[in-house]
């Protein structure tokens, strides 16, 4: 049995209103089914860990207490402010199928902007091969979610509050996936209290980050309309893309290969594509990697296991199955790994040049983000901040 959907506001639900627009054709939400990619996750997603009603209550109860917990040290690591108050969003402890859901959310609201854009050249598109392709296209993405479900500890989405009649409170939501965290914990035979609160270090950073920079949840939002507008908007060279990204799988199976982009990226091939890329990689390199270095910043005085913790979690992976191994390559993830990695190192230079207050200029405005350049050469950020 895995825990329900919990949340820990007291807040009445409220609808937020969408991200200006001339109005959502509904032929352009329909091109993928939302509805079906969430059932289909629901349905594919495997069993989590074997919990009794008592084991479910004590868990969600104790996941909500390290999340709480876990502010005050953020805050004390980073040093920002807006750790002190972070009543502009929730945080939910899910099942997998909620976290599923949830993501079909936020997708839709990422993704409409392209959707809209694709559909303005091809207005003849018959409603019914519309409706074709939108089951076709749900069912793949519900199939994706259902894989990542279970690997997903935790997740802060910034997105849930401009869905269309969005209950979620404006800064967004914070989802702790318990039965993922459980499996892990087992798994590595760690503390519980310690593994949850060192997981929550994590996730309550990007909490932190968006609550820091209030423009940032719209400009992550436009770069991610870019980037799917830029492949989504190019539909004729798709398919041709496509079978050559599926081709160089393969080559990525082969013992010893490095992490790649994942096929997915492969379809990105003209300039403008692979700077749009450039662009997101480097603030999903910041966002995580500022995040890892929270984590990692505690010692044994707030995570006692700490030194265990890390090792133990570091060390997975290393068996994993072929088919894991092939979707993995398919969505990057592996790389993304690497480029957290990198994020990581950028930021611990950074404070070691500049100190906290001085890497902490990063959330003043998009200007200050670093490049993807500047996220493998700290120097390059430092001297144009003038650090």
């Amino acid at each position: 049995m895995e825990s329900s959907a919990s949340q820990t506001s007291s807040q009445p639900p409220r609808q937020t209103p969408t991200r200006p627009s001339n109005g959502t054709p509904a032929r352009a939400q329909g091109l993928i089914n939302w509805e079906l990619a969430a059932s289909t996750a629901a349905r594919l997603t495997p069993p989590g860990p074997v919990l009794g009603a008592a084991e479910i209550s004590a868990a969600v109860e104790n996941l909500r207490l390290m999340a709480d917990r876990s502010v005050q040290h953020v805050h004390h690591i980073t040093g920002l402010d807006a750790a002190r108050d972070l009543r502009d969003s929730d945080v939910l402890v899910v099942d997998r199928a909620s976290w599923a859901k949830a993501n079909t959310q936020s997708f839709a609201v990422m993704l409409r902007p392209a959707m809209e854009k694709m559909l303005e050249g091809r207005p003849s598109l018959a409603p019914g091969a519309a409706s074709v392709s939108g089951a076709i296209t749900g069912s793949q993405l519900g199939a994706i979610l259902a894989f990542l479900s279970s690997k997903v500890l935790g997740q802060y989405d910034p997105f849930s509050a401009l869905a269309d009649t969005s209950a979620a409170p404006a800064g967004g939501r914070l989802l702790l996936v318990a039965p993922n965290i459980i499996s892990v914990e087992r798994e590595l035979n760690v503390d519980p209290a310690d593994f949850r609160l060192w997981v929550c270090l994590h996730e309550q950073t990007h909490r932190v980050q968006f609550a820091a920079a209030p423009w940032l949840r719209h400009h992550m939002l436009d770069e991610i309309e870019n980037l799917s507008g830029q492949l989504l908007g190019n539909v004729d060279s798709l398919l041709e893309r496509a079978s050559a990204a599926a081709k160089s799988l393969k080559d990525r199976a082969a013992p010893g290969a490095a992490p790649g982009r994942g096929a997915i990226l492969d379809l990105l091939q003209s300039p403008e594509e692979k700077a749009a890329l450039s662009r997101l990689t480097a603030l999903m390199s910041l966002l995580e990697g500022h995040a890892n270095v929270v984590m990692d910043a505690v010692d044994a005085s707030i995570v006692p296991s700490v030194k265990t913790i890390r090792q133990r979690f570091n060390a997975r992976g290393k068996d994993r199955g072929m088919i894991e191994k092939f979707i993995r390559n398919l969505l990057g993830l592996d790389a993304k790994m690497r480029q957290y990695s990198d994020g990581a190192k950028f930021v611990r230079e950074v404070v070691a040049a500049a100190g906290m207050d001085g890497f902490n200029r990063v959330w003043e405005s998009a200007g200050h983000l670093p490049t993807e350049a500047e996220i493998h050469d700290s120097k390059l950020w430092l001297d144009r901040m003038g650090l």
